[in-house]
C-alpha cells in the first residue's frame, strides 16, 4: 500500500439486530497499519457510549478525505487472519441469501472456542493519595493498585457489601481510573512445555554426561517437549533446568492439538481398492469432471450397498495426490465414527473431524489443523462445509437428501448451497450421493444441470433384501396387541438361533408417546407448547421434546382430577426395548436414540460394540437407518411406518420413502441374504409399496408430477416468513400487516417478480415455549431482486416489532415444515 491518505477498515460488527445490519468504516491508527489484515478480528468503539465490540475486517482502503465522525480501531486481536477472502465472500453470500447479519455468517464458520468475549474492566490512572474521596473510593483505588491484572466491576464489587457503581462512575469522572476493554478467548490454545537450544556451542561450559546427552539430542532435533526428552534419555527435568541455567537452552510453550478420540477402532482398509465395472465407469466420469478445472456438480445415485464409499475413496485418492483440500459430509453424528475410522485407516492423521459431539477445544484444534495444512481431509456434519481450506478440490455430501444439512437456526443456510458456492470459487467438484436422492437433485440431474452417475447393483455377491409388508390390522384381529408383528418376531427368533443380528427402527423416543385420561378422554399436553407430553420410564417423568419441560408422572388426571385416570399410550423406543426383553429374555438388546447417546463418543462406542457382535438387536430412531454397514445384519424391522408417512407438508412422502428405503438397505450387506419387514396399518399405500420394492425411479416420476402441478420445488422456491411472540393477537396482527405491505411493495416496486403469497396461518406447531407462531408462505423464483425486496421489508418490520416483543425471520426452502 502507498503512504498517501488514511488507512480505512470496513468491518462487520457483532451483536447487531438485522434491522441495523450494515458494514461500518473505522480509521486504522498509524501504529497498527503494518499489523492489520483482511480477515482479522479487531475491537472497535461502537454506539454513543463507545463500548468495545468485536468486529471482523472485511476490507481495507486508503482515503485522503476522511469524515470527521470516523472513529479509530482500538486494537487487533489476531496475529494472522482467521478467515480468508474466499470465506468472507462466502459469508456475504450466506448473509444475503439467509437474511442475517454479516457478522453472524462469519461466526457460523468458526469454532465457538476461538471467539472472544469482551468484558469492561478498570485500570488505575492516578492513586490520588491527597484527594478528598470517600473510604469506598479509596479502597477501590487501593484494590486496583495492588492487583496487576485488570479487574471487572464484578471482581471489585465482590469485595464490598454496598453497591459501588456510583463510586466507580465518580472515579472515572475525576480521572483516577479508566475503563478498559478486556477481550478473552473462550478456549485457550493447548500447549506443552518444550525446550530448545539458544547456543550450539558448549565452549567454556562444563557439562555432565547427562547434560551432554540432552544437549546432543537437542542439537539433532532442534527442539522437543520436556516429556519427550525425559522419555528418550531417561533423565529428569532437573537436567533440562541445568541447561537453561547455563544459558544453553530455553523453555517455551509449544502449541499442540487436542486430537478427538472417535471412540471407534481405526479400520485398516485395502490400499488398492478394486472397483467393479459400474463403479469404474462412475469413477472415471467423476475424475474427468474434477480434471476439467471448472466447477461441477454431480449426483452419484446408487442402491444401498452398491459401494458408493469405495468410489469416494478412489476419488479422494486422486484429489489427495494433487494436495488439494477435501470435505466429506455426513448427515448425522452417529455416521461420523464409522466414516472416520475407515478414513483414518486409509489416510491417517491427514483427517480432521468436525461435528458438535466434540469438546470446544477439540473442535477448535481440528479447525486449526485444517487451516495450518496439517490435515487435508475434513469429515463431519453440516459445519464441515466451512472447513478453512485455501484450495478445495472436492466436496462430498453423503445422503444428500437429509434435512439435517439445512440449519434451523440463524443463519438458516443449506450446506449444499454453501458447497456449491465454495466449489464455484475453487473450480472444484461437488459430489452429491445417495440411494434416495432429493427430488430436486434428481430433477437437476435428469435435466442436465448436474451430471448423473448410477450404481444399479449391490457390490460383490450381496443382493437387495426380500421385503415383507406386515398388515398390523390383521395382527390386531388375530389378537396380537404388541408393537411387533408375527413375521418380525419369527425373524428375530431365527436370527438369535443362527447368530445373526437384527436392526429395528422406531422413530419415536421415550417409553410412551402420549398420555391420556380414560375418563375425560383428554391428552396431557405441555403447558408451554402445542404438543403432547412423552412418558420416559428411565426417570418416571412426562417430558416435552420441544421446550424441555418435565413433570413427575402421576395417575391423577391434571385436567379432570380423576384419580387413576391417566393411562400410557403409544410405543417409544424405551418401551419397545422392555417389550423385546420380555419376549426374548436371552437377547442382547442395544437401544440407540437421543436419550442413550448423551455421553461423549457414545454413538461410536455403542455402534462399535454392535459391530463386534456384543449385541443381537439394535433398536433405535432414524439414526440407525442411514449409512451404517454391518455385514452380519440380515433382518430389519420398521415399526409404525405410518408415523413417518403422514406429515404436514409436500415432502412427507419423500421423507417416508427415503427413511424406509434406507433402513431396509441395512439388511443383507454381507454374504447372507437379508430380509426386511415393514409394519403398517396402510399396506395399500403406494409409498410403502415403492419403498418395499426399492423403486426410487417410479417414486420420483410420481412425486415430480405432483410438484409440477402444485408449483413446489424444484419448480419454485419457498420462503416461510415466521412471526413469534407471547401475545397471540399481536403476532397475528403483525403477520397480517406484513402480508399487506409485501403485496403493496411487490406490485408497486417489483411488478416483474413472480410471487404467490399464502396466509397468514398458524404454524404447524402453533405455540412453542409460550410463544405463538404464525407464518406466511411465499412461492417465488430466487433472484437478487426478490432478496432485495425481502431484506428491506424484514429490516423495516424487525425494527418496528422489536419494541412489541415480536420477532420475525425468513427461512428459504426449509426442509422441515414450520
Amino acid at each position: 500500500m502507498t503512504n498517501k491518505g488514511q488507512l480505512i477498515s470496513t468491518v462487520a460488527v457483532e451483536k447487531l439486530p438485522y434491522s441495523s445490519e450494515r458494514l461500518f468504516d473505522y480509521i486504522v491508527p498509524h501504529h497498527l497499519e503494518n499489523d492489520i489484515a483482511v480477515g482479522m478480528r479487531v475491537i472497535v468503539p461502537f454506539g454513543g457510549g463507545n463500548r468495545g465490540r468485536i468486529a471482523y475486517v472485511i476490507a481495507l482502503r486508503r482515503e485522503c478525505d476522511v469524515p470527521d465522525n470516523f472513529k479509530y480501531i482500538k486494537s487487533i486481536q489476531d496475529k494472522e487472519p482467521v478467515v480468508s477472502q474466499e470465506l468472507i465472500d462466502c459469508a456475504e453470500f450466506v448473509s444475503s441469501h439467509c437474511f442475517c447479519s454479516f457478522y453472524e455468517s462469519i461466526k457460523a464458520m468458526l469454532p465457538a472456542g476461538i471467539s472472544y468475549n469482551i468484558k469492561t474492566c478498570y485500570s488505575l490512572i492516578d492513586f490520588m493519595p491527597d484527594a478528598d474521596i470517600s473510604p469506598v473510593c479509596r479502597d477501590i483505588l487501593t484494590m486496583l493498585k495492588n492487583n496487576k491484572a485488570l479487574l471487572s466491576l464484578d471482581d471489585i464489587q465482590g469485595a464490598f457489601d454496598c453497591d459501588i457503581s456510583k463510586d466507580i462512575a465518580y472515579l472515572i469522572k475525576i480521572k483516577a481510573i479508566c475503563e478498559v476493554d478486556d477481550a478473552s478467548r473462550k478456549i485457550k490454545d493447548a500447549t506443552i512445555k518444550s525446550i530448545r537450544l539458544i547456543s550450539d556451542s558448549t565452549d567454556g561450559v562444563k557439562l555432565t554426561p547427562k547434560q551432554q546427552q540432552v544437549f546432543d539430542l537437542l542439537l539433532a532435533c532442534e527442539s522437543a517437549s520436556v516429556k519427550e526428552i525425559c522419555y528418550y534419555t531417561g533423565v529428569t527435568q532437573a537436567v533440562c533446568d541445568s541447561l537453561v541455567k547455563k544459558s544453553l537452552a530455553e523453555y517455551f510453550d509449544e502449541e499442540t492439538f487436542r486430537i478427538p478420540d472417535a471412540g471407534e477402532e481405526v479400520v485398516e482398509t485395502n490400499k488398492n481398492l478394486v472397483l467393479n465395472d459400474e463403479q469404474s465407469v462412475a469413477f472415471n466420469n467423476l475424475v474427468g469432471l474434477y480434471c476439467d478445472d471448472k466447477p461441477h456438480v454431480s449426483l452419484l445415485y446408487g442402491v444401498t450397498g452398491s459401494g458408493k464409499t469405495s468410489v469416494f475413496m478412489k476419488l479422494i485418492d486422486r484429489v489427495n495426490e494433487d494436495g488439494r483440500g477435501i470435505i466429506v459430509m455426513v448427515p448425522e453424528i452417529s455416521l461420523t465414527p464409522q466414516m472416520v475410522s475407515t478414513f483414518k485407516g486409509r489416510y491417517g492423521e491427514n483427517v480432521a473431524v468436525f461435528h458438535s459431539g466434540l469438546s470446544m477445544g477439540e473442535r477448535m484444534d481440528e479447525w486449526k489443523r485444517v487451516k495450518s495444512g496439517k490435515a487435508r481431509i475434513a469429515i463431519g456434519t453440516r459445519s464441515a462445509v466451512f472447513a478453512p481450506f485455501d484450495d478445495i478440490g472436492l466436496i462430498i455430501i453423503d445422503e444428500e437428501q437429509e434435512h439435517t444439512y439445512k440449519s434451523e437456526r440463524s443463519p438458516r443456510f443449506h450446506a449444499r448451497d454453501v458447497a456449491k458456492f465454495r466449489c464455484s470459487r475453487h473450480n472444484s467438484l461437488l459430489l452429491l450421493a445417495s440411494a434416495t436422492p432429493s427430488v430436486e437433485s434428481m430433477y437437476f440431474a435428469k435435466t442436465g444441470r448436474y451430471s448423473l452417475n448410477v450404481l444399479k447393483n449391490r457390490f460383490g455377491d450381496a443382493v437387495l433384501p426380500d421385503v415383507i409388508t406386515a398388515d398390523m390390522n390383521i395382527e390386531l384381529e388375530n389378537g396380537n396387541r404388541t408393537a411387533f408383528s408375527s413375521p418380525l418376531l419369527e425373524g428375530i427368533e431365527y436370527n438369535l438361533e443362527n447368530g445373526k443380528q437384527s436392526i429395528i427402527l422406531l422413530n419415536r423416543r421415550g417409553h410412551n408417546t402420549y398420555v391420556s385420561c380414560r375418563h375425560c378422554g383428554k391428552i396431557v399436553n405441555c403447558p408451554n407448547c402445542s404438543v403432547s407430553m412423552t412418558y420416559h420410564s428411565a426417570n418416571n417423568r412426562l417430558m416435552c421434546h420441544y421446550c424441555g419441560y418435565s413433570a413427575k408422572f402421576e395417575k391423577k388426571c391434571p385436567l379432570c382430577s380423576s384419580p387413576d385416570g391417566l393411562r400410557l399410550s403409544g410405543t417409544g423406543t424405551q418401551r419397545a426395548e422392555l417389550d423385546l426383553a420380555d419376549i426374548f429374555p436371552e437377547a442382547r438388546i442395544l437401544r440407540l436414540d437421543a436419550d442413550s447417546t448423551l455421553k461423549k463418543n457414545s454413538h461410536a462406542r455403542l455402534l462399535s460394540a454392535f459391530a463386534r457382535g456384543e449385541y443381537d438387536i439394535l433398536l433405535g430412531t432414524q439414526m440407525v437407518a442411514k449409512g451404517l454397514n454391518f455385514p452380519n445384519v440380515t433382518l430389519v424391522g420398521v415399526l409404525s411406518a405410518d408415523n413417518v408417512l403422514y406429515g404436514n407438508d409436500f415432502r412427507s412422502y419423500e421423507r417416508a420413502f427415503s427413511l424406509i428405503t434406507q433402513v431396509v438397505g441395512r439388511s443383507g450387506r454381507g454374504n447372507s441374504r437379508g430380509i426386511a419387514i415393514i409394519q403398517t396399518k396402510t399396506p395399500e399405500s403406494p409409498v410403502i409399496d415403492l419403498a418395499s420394492r426399492q423403486d426410487y425411479d417410479s417414486f420420483f416420476e410420481t412425486d415430480i408430477k405432483m410438484r409440477r402441478a402444485m408449483l413446489y420445488p424444484p419448480f419454485s422456491d419457498l420462503c416461510f416468513v415466521v412471526f413469534t411472540g407471547e401475545n397471540k393477537k399481536e403476532v397475528y396482527s403483525s403477520a397480517v400487516s406484513f402480508s399487506k405491505e409485501l403485496c403493496e411493495v411487490a406490485s408497486t416496486d417489483y411488478p416483474e417478480l413472480p410471487l404467490r403469497v399464502l396466509g397468514p396461518a398458524p404454524a404447524v406447531m402453533p405455540r412453542i415455549n409460550n410463544k405463538y407462531r404464525y407464518k406466511l408462505i411465499l412461492k417465488f423464483k430466487s433472484s437478487s431482486r426478490f432478496r432485495q425486496m425481502m431484506s428491506g421489508l424484514l429490516k423495516k418490520f424487525d425494527k418496528d416489532l422489536s419494541g412489541r416483543d415480536i420477532s420475525i425471520y425468513a427461512d428459504i426452502n426449509p426442509e422441515n415444515v414450520i
